[in-house]
């Protein structure tokens, strides 16, 4: 046993959190720690690591463990290089080192006496060396580093990086330090999926225990084990992974559902016979023992799980089937170009997730299509909604169910605060100021006005972040049966998973589409030859397609040119219906001439409808 928290309680101003709590951690166990937003996970942390005092019970560690915690947020604060910061965990694999190089120089020049006491140190220095694997350190830092994403960058100076990036390195320093128990608090919080691949593979091979709170269900169910959930004040272990979870606590809810309805039939059968027997002489001991019997009866219905936000995103009228196309544009983040000559077009109902590394230009690109830029085409009807990772249109200083009416002047009051309920704000938090809200429920307002907006195209920075896992399956489910368009940028492998229909990739300079699930998409990218994953997009011909038949050539061109010819045709629609739209105005009185034009809107519309159907085959 590492660790245990044994029949503890705590409150914050006599308001309880947890009562009665235990729990232990042995060595090399892997724990996942659940719980939804504000149940009391980083409390329970806290008073683990001895950062507060339980009210009632103990906190009990194993004499010298060594426990490494990664909280939420606060980095690594150093003012030297990251390889400086790191080498510090090796302090004395580097004495040892230089220790017995000093030993084998002093040698060289020794005799007799000396000499033997200087070949036994140095034979003592080369077993712990041997032991502590010393030789290796500065392979272990890189190792740590590149895996993380610093390749590169060994001699920056940590305090001018990123809050995110210092979190980072406060987990790489924690990854070198080998506790014996790991905490981790949202350790993926910071990280792309390449790295998160990489750390999950990382933490599957460590030798010490995990205790890990994430929210992402991948991640838990690679890792973990052993599942406690902390609902209601209770803290309960299941066990296994995530996924083990959901169905032991559906079973377990079941059984006990099912244990009170059975404890509920007896109590009205016993209370029957009493009523009929309790005043007949006869009967009427009989029917005392039933008395007492009942009172040792007492059901307790369980808790029902904690119910989760219901989202709902609809619009009213869809967009034409090309939503937005940039048929040739560069992506620039100040001065730092970012993309060249990139290319991308969105079709009605597709479902698209932008994955790629931090600092690839993910939120810019995303900035970029929505900028209203000259290279960007928004289709016909297409109504946008933006969620904003950082949730900074939020008004701080406004109530949160003014912050929602204040940009929706005729939407009633009573249909503001359903909507915020069924988001998962309740009535006093509605009341709150903005920036009194934690951030679960700042990203559940933000939801809130995204559905008020009625977007029949929805881009979305993030949304799952600082959402506990119910919400995030909520959302998740709520997007599947969404039936407009979709663009999203996600650190959640199965949120994406569960909805892309497609994946938009930046890497290298490069933007690739590919059409599929993201589970297909990474075994494509996994059997992609390396040559193939590096080329960028060219409208050039490649070596391979010199090779291509005669026959194939031709039906190229011939998709090319109905390509321009359907494009051509589409202006010409378009000036045909405004010219036409217009006459409709100035002929409004005339029945007859609008009846007319009325019909020959239909019937562009029509071949509108068919052609972008035609288009959007054509260039898939």
């Amino acid at each position: 046993m590492l660790l245990s928290l044994n029949n503890v309680t705590f409150s914050y101003t006599g308001d309880p959190i947890f009562s009665d709590l235990s729990f232990s951690i042995d060595e090399g166990e892997k724990i996942g720690f659940i719980g939804g937003n504000g149940e009391g996970k980083t409390t329970l942390i806290r008073l683990a690591l001895g950062e507060l005092t339980p009210e009632q019970g103990d906190v009990v560690k194993k004499n010298g463990v060594r426990i490494g915690y990664l909280p939420q947020s606060g980095g690594f604060e150093r003012n030297d290089s990251v390889r400086l910061a790191m080498e510090e965990v090796f302090a004395r694999d580097r004495f040892l080192l230089d220790e017995l190089d000093s030993v084998r120089q002093k040698m060289s020049r020794a005799e007799g006496q000396e000499l033997s006491a200087l070949m036994r140190k140095c034979e003592t220095l080369e077993r712990e060396i041997s032991t502590r694997d010393s030789y290796h350190f500065g392979v272990k830092i890189q190792t740590v580093l590149c895996g993380m994403g610093f390749q590169g960058r060994s001699e920056e100076n940590v305090s001018t990086m990123s809050g995110g990036e210092k979190t980072k390195l406060k987990l790489c320093r924690l990854l070198l330090e080998e506790p014996d128990l790991l905490i981790l608090d949202e350790p993926t919080n910071h990280l792309d999926l390449a790295t998160l691949f990489w750390l999950e593979d990382y933490l599957a091979a460590f030798k010490g225990a995990l205790f890990i709170v994430s929210h992402d269900r991948y991640f838990l169910d690679k890792l973990t084990s052993r599942t406690l959930e902390l609902e209601h004040g209770k803290l309960l272990s299941y066990k296994g992974n995530y996924s083990k979870y959901k169905i032991l606590k559906e079973e377990r809810l079941k059984t006990q559902l099912r244990e009170y309805e059975k404890q509920l039939e007896k109590t009205k059968k016993l209370q029957d016979y009493i009523d009929r027997n309790l005043v007949r002489a006869t009967t009427a001991k009989s029917a005392q023992s039933r008395v007492k019997q009942l009172d040792k009866i007492n059901p307790e219905k369980p808790l029902p799980p904690k119910m989760p936000p219901r989202f709902r995103f609809t619009y009213e009228t869809p967009p034409y089937e090309r939503v937005l196309s940039a048929p040739g544009f560069d992506l620039y983040a100040g001065e730092k170009k970012l993309l060249s000559d990139a290319e991308f077009t969105l079709m009605r109902g597709e479902k698209c997730a932008l994955v790629g590394s931090n600092g690839a230009g993910k939120s810019t690109l995303l900035k970029f299509l929505l900028s209203g830029d000259k290279a960007v085409t928004v289709g016909k009807f297409v109504k946008t909604a933006y969620y904003d990772q950082e949730n900074a249109a939020l008004d701080p200083n406004a109530a949160v169910i003014d912050d929602l009416r204040f940009r929706f002047p005729l939407f009633p009051l009573t249909e503001a605060y359903s909507l915020l309920a069924q988001s998962g704000i309740d009535a006093d938090d509605a009341l709150k100021k903005v920036n009194e809200l934690s951030g679960g429920l700042k990203a559940k307002l933000a939801l809130a006005v995204l559905q008020a907006k009625n977007g029949n195209f929805l881009v979305l920075d993030e949304p799952t972040n600082h959402l506990d896992l119910l919400s995030r399956e909520a959302l998740e489910s709520a997007l599947k049966e969404f039936d407009g368009t979709l663009l999203f940028v996600s650190h959640d492998r199965r949120f994406i998973e569960s909805i892309a229909t497609s994946v938009l990739c930046i890497e290298n300079g490069i933007l690739e589409k590919f059409n599929g699930s993201y589970s297909a998409y990474l075994e494509n990218k996994t059997t992609k030859p390396a040559q193939a994953q590096s080329a960028p997009l060219s409208p050039k011909k490649t070596e391979n397609e010199s090779y291509k038949s005669k026959e194939e050539r031709a039906r190229q061109a011939q998709r090319r040119n109905r390509i321009s010819e359907i494009e051509t045709r589409l202006t010409k629609i378009e000036e045909e219906q405004q010219s036409l739209n217009a006459d409709l105005i100035a002929f409004a009185a005339d029945f007859i001439k609008v009846k007319h034009i009325t019909e020959a809107l239909d019937a562009l519309q029509q071949e509108s409808d068919r052609l972008y159907e035609e288009y959007g085959k054509l260039i898939q």
